[in-house]
């Protein structure tokens, strides 16, 4: 395959057979995945009265997921190149949703935060996992395209989770409230997925019987070319180079802004709603969905034009900064249709920068693997927790919404002028000048 168009030609063939075969699967595991994390943001309209708990307490319980992920995500990440990603994502998958479901018996604040907790535990090791996963199948140039595909999941998810959540919560059967069967309905297919899992992935492309011989040999070949950094030779790296990297984090701080505002979006969006409008479970539900479904758009097209113009370092830094000035406008926002407006672009910006931002993250110090993904984050995810819990403290506050909002505004701003930082050390990404350039372009 020494022509170029016959390796263009043979790249296009076996990543459309790889992503045909592996991502519909994948796909689905992550909408399971974003539903049960962010469905305690419906909940909130229910459980903080059942459980008498404050505004900063259920910003606190919503965060602390993100606790979870720090601590058991290095571990978990660790594990699963030791059993393999098939094994382990499945453990993962079944476990997490009986966790989920069992948030049905919470008759207190600590519960709730135990079991939010262990969810993210449990989850620690899921979209890393995922992330490294593709880097063993997909090609770097055709890499963003392929998390951003992933990743449109995310907003599915939340366009799924607004209507059938909110509907939920007026099911009040057997005794249990609405939110409860909203847990435990949501849960469920988490762990039966998992199932799914043993018995459909591939580990890895040696093993992918259903690409042919010249097709296995191409992808192997081209991966691990990738992977030995053929272009511009990469040293091995291990735990102790990957915490030295300055660039690693500074990709961890700009993670941290990003999901700082994300997640605050994502776990108040329905509260802040009904605040400013006073309607029903299911319009909140349906109102909520408007940003995602606009992002589910952006964030793929956003995908396939960082990987074809190479900016990835860009197309990271100008969403965040139309993301900013989104959600200030959405804090001095006196209507819905003002608040839905800005927020959903706000929620577009943010979720068109996770592909490229994937794909530049794994082009950095490549040797390093998942323990760099997974620091990157692990790590970045406490903005969830920081996110979620300044929100509800500064609730309580004379602004209401208006002075956590502002907050996200300056984290996601925040992430923008770093990611702009990221080309001033080229020799920190651990290659020669030219793959550099690459990198940071």
């Amino acid at each position: 395959m020494g022509n170029p168009n016959e390796t263009r030609f043979a790249q296009a063939v076996v990543v459309s057979k790889v992503t045909r075969r592996l991502l519909p699967l994948l796909f689905l595991l992550y909408v399971v995945a974003y539903v049960d994390r962010i469905n305690i943001g419906f909940a909130a309209l229910q459980i903080k009265s059942f459980l008498n708990i404050s505004d900063g307490g259920f910003g606190f319980a919503a965060g602390v997921f993100f606790a979870g992920y720090v601590l058991f995500q290095l571990p978990s990440n660790l594990i699963l190149e030791r059993v393999g990603a098939r094994r382990w994502i499945a453990v993962l998958m079944m476990v997490w949703g009986l966790i989920s479901s069992c948030m049905i018996f919470v008759r207190a604040p600590l519960q709730l935060y135990a079991l939010r907790f262990l969810l993210g535990s449990a989850e620690a090791g899921f979209f890393p996992g995922i992330v490294f996963y593709l880097k063993g199948w997909f090609p770097s140039t055709g890499r963003a395209k392929t998390v951003a595909l992933f990743m449109a999941a995310g907003p599915l998810s939340a366009v799924i989770a607004g209507p059938l959540s909110g509907s939920l919560l007026r099911l009040h059967r057997g005794g249990l409230a609405g939110w409860q069967w909203m847990f435990f309905l949501e849960g469920m297919p988490a762990a039966l997925l998992g199932l799914s899992v043993l018995l459909y992935l591939t580990d890895t492309p040696r093993e992918a019987h259903w690409l042919s011989l010249a097709e296995r040999d191409w992808l192997i070949e081209t991966l691990q070319q990738e992977s030995s950094g053929s272009r511009s030779p990469v040293p091995t790296g291990g735990l102790a180079e990957v915490f030295a990297s300055s660039q690693i984090w500074l990709l961890v701080v700009i993670y941290f802004g990003l999901n700082c505002a994300g997640y605050g979006i994502t776990f108040w969006l329905p509260s802040l709603i009904r605040d400013l409008s006073g309607v029903g479970t299911v319009t909140i539900g349906l109102l909520s969905a408007i940003p995602y479904a606009a992002a589910l758009v952006v964030m793929i097209v956003a995908g396939a034009h960082s990987d074809k113009s190479g900016k990835h370092r860009w197309h990271v830094a100008m969403p965040a900064f139309l993301g900013a000035i989104a959600l200030l406008s959405a804090a001095y926002s006196s209507s819905v249709r003002g608040l839905v407006a800005a927020l959903s672009i706000a929620i577009v910006a943010e979720f068109s920068m996770s592909g490229p931002f994937w794909a530049l993250s794994t082009m950095i110090k490549p040797r390093c693997g998942a323990v760099g993904i997974a620091l990157i984050n692990s790590i970045g995810n406490l903005g969830g927790l920081t996110g979620a819990f300044v929100v509800g403290a500064l609730k309580n506050t004379s602004s209401g919404f208006r002075g956590g909002i502002i907050v996200l505004g300056a984290a996601l701003g925040t992430a923008g002028i770093l990611a702009l930082l990221l080309r001033s050390q080229p020799n920190d990404l651990g290659s020669q000048e030219p793959a550099a350039a690459e990198i940071t372009s």
